[in-house]
């Protein structure tokens, strides 16, 4: 299972209702781009201090997936797929697509436009 940005945040929250979701899964990963996205989210909090110590202290026990040479064929193929059907997607969020298809993974999301991307699995607690 991949956490987009809002699973991650949810997770760190303490959303109790995120939980079962991690717990059944053979992998939990964050993409790199999701750990870019969630840093840049909490410098600009008044509470990136608790944040920051979260990641410390839990961030190595997930998967971080780095962006490769497949990443980037996957990416191409999820955005022309999504460009022909006319259903573009923020490009941050077709990285994390063509991570979650290049590991076969599913992405725990709130975010309904992931449902665009062909083969895609999305998650939703």
């Amino acid at each position: 299972m991949i956490l987009d940005t809002n699973a991650l945040s949810a997770l760190v929250d303490g959303d109790a209702a995120i939980r079962p979701h991690l717990s059944g899964a053979d992998r939990v990963a964050i993409p790199v781009i999701v750990l870019g996205e969630f840093r840049y989210g909490i410098a600009q909090s008044g509470h990136w201090k608790t944040y920051d110590a979260w990641l410390n202290e839990y961030l190595a026990d997930f998967e971080i997936l780095p962006i490769t040479d497949a990443t980037t064929t996957s990416y191409v193929d999820v955005r022309l797929a999504l460009k022909k059907a006319g259903t573009p997607i923020p490009a941050n969020d077709a990285w994390i697509a063509a991570l979650a298809l290049e590991h076969r993974l599913a992405v725990l999301t709130r975010d309904k436009h992931f449902d665009a991307v062909p083969g895609l699995q999305r998650r939703e607690w």
